[in-house]
């Protein structure tokens, strides 16, 4: 089982204060970092709760309020009578935490994806400030569209730091490319962040999508970070809306 340190139950900001933490929060973050080290990799069972709370110290509870953190945040999954694992990047996750367009009757589908090139090259400046590249850095970039229920909808461009997909270029690339991701290079998304603007589609992007030049679209802007906060993914989706719609829950 790989060592998780300690965690320690204090942290001094300056000479003249202590910060107490919440211990689950500190457990939290000792189990995150493993995360983000490949120790237990995607599909893996975790040790149980009373052997890492042993083995850290602290009383199950508090391991239990740390996976439940972790389980909230889509890292961790549940499975009764059988323990606790690392998330899979499989489709049924992804159609709820990183796909939100729905069809007008509210029904999730995993888009069909047709990819057209992938290519690598030096990276440009906003490729380099998008996904905080150092200045000679290199990026695979990916070109596609998908499809819902057999109609193009989303032509889709993908960059990629080169040096945390070697040899991408050359595989074939599934539908599932978080699952990709997850399982070959050990790279599991969190999270992602998005900005979503109303345009004009332009005519390469209306070619791939069979609509005229100029029809209205929505373009998501995505950037994916990895468990440990690093940037691995900007997507640009330009989406026709006509018989889907973006959802989002808000709570």
């Amino acid at each position: 089982m790989p060592p998780i340190t300690r965690p320690n139950r204090s942290a001094r900001r300056d000479a003249a204060e202590i910060v107490f933490f919440p211990l689950y929060r500190q457990v939290r973050e000792g189990l995150l970092r493993r995360l983000a080290e490949g120790a237990w990799p995607a599909g893996a069972m975790l040790p149980s709760e009373q052997v890492l709370a042993a083995e850290l110290g602290v009383s199950q509870g508090t391991v239990r309020k740390a996976l439940d953190a972790l389980v909230a945040e889509n890292l961790l999954v549940r499975r009764q009578g059988r323990g606790t694992f690392v998330a899979l990047h499989d489709e049924s996750r992804i159609l709820f935490q990183f796909f939100r367009l729905v069809s007008e009757t509210g029904e999730r589908q995993f888009p069909e994806s047709r990819v057209l090139r992938v290519g690598a090259g030096r990276a440009s400046a906003e490729e380099r400030a998008r996904l905080a590249l150092a200045a000679r850095a290199r990026v695979v970039r990916i070109r596609r569209v998908r499809a819902l229920a057999g109609r193009p909808c989303i032509a889709e461009s993908i960059v990629l730091p080169a040096s945390l997909f070697p040899g991408l270029i050359e595989r074939p690339l599934p539908n599932n490319l978080y699952g990709l991701f997850a399982e070959k290079y050990g790279i599991g998304i969190a999270r992602a962040s998005e900005r979503l603007r109303a345009v004009a589609l332009g005519a390469s992007d209306a070619t791939l999508l069979g609509v005229a030049q100029g029809t209205p679209a929505l373009a998501i802007d995505r950037l994916a970070l990895a468990i440990d906060g690093r940037r691995v993914e900007w997507r640009v989706s330009h989406c026709l809306t006509t018989h889907v719609h973006y959802a989002s829950d808000l709570t």
